[in-house]
């Protein structure tokens, strides 16, 4: 499929009760870049259910000059629908124009979606500026003990990504009232420390070493 100029009507693929037609329209999307397709393109994001399709829409949205994609995605990262936020970090993470770091909040790195928080999470070490990386690992760390198991991981990654900016807050968060956050903190300091440790060998262990009561050992 070829989308020319001459040819929106093509972009009503985007919305073709198959996904392998949807994903072949973001393809060519992609492939034939026009200003006409950003308003399309983000749209999809908010409602298209399939992943690769809209990991595709996001590779499209790159394919657009920065001045166009950036403003229309800063006004999804505020939608009220969870995915059109969650895929606006993402696409903005995927452009890594820093000048998007003022829309990654500290109310989207805490959203009450767990996929919001985590592309949120991701989006901001990709997007914080030089020098701000400590302050950033302090509002992730409030975020320790959330959720289950991929949650935590995403987390922990976030902050290993942020590197010796973490060890303040994550040493702060061994000594907080809750058991899960003090688990998730060892378990992120033990991967900050030996990045090849397995995740839930970890958490297992920091798990372990609360429940004995060690963590200042």
């Amino acid at each position: 499929m070829t989308i020319t100029r001459q040819d929106p009507e093509a972009l009503q693929g985007l919305e073709d009760g198959r996904s392998s037609v949807r994903l072949r329209s973001a393809l060519a999307v992609g492939t034939t870049p026009d200003p006409r397709f950003v308003g399309k393109l983000i749209e999809r994001c908010a409602i298209e259910p399939e992943f690769f399709v809209r990991d595709m829409l996001t590779w499209a949205l790159t394919r657009h000059p920065v001045s166009m994609t950036l403003p229309e995605l800063l006004r999804e990262v505020r939608s009220e629908r969870t995915q059109a936020r969650s895929q606006a970090l993402h696409t903005l993470s995927k452009i890594g124009d820093r000048q998007a770091w003022p829309a990654i909040t500290r109310t989207l790195l805490s959203d009450a979606d767990d996929e919001v928080a985590r592309t949120a999470w991701r989006a901001a070490v990709v997007l914080v500026p030089e020098g701000e990386e400590s302050a950033l690992a302090t509002v992730l760390a409030t975020q320790l003990g959330r959720g289950e198991r991929e949650t935590q991981l995403s987390l922990s990654r976030a902050l290993v990504a942020l590197g010796e900016a973490s060890v303040p807050a994550l040493r702060s968060a061994t000594t907080a009232p809750d058991p899960r956050i003090r688990a998730h903190a060892l378990a992120t300091q033990r991967l900050l420390r030996d990045p090849d440790t397995g995740f839930e060998f970890a958490i297992e262990e920091a798990k372990r070493v609360v429940a004995l009561g060690r963590e200042g050992q």
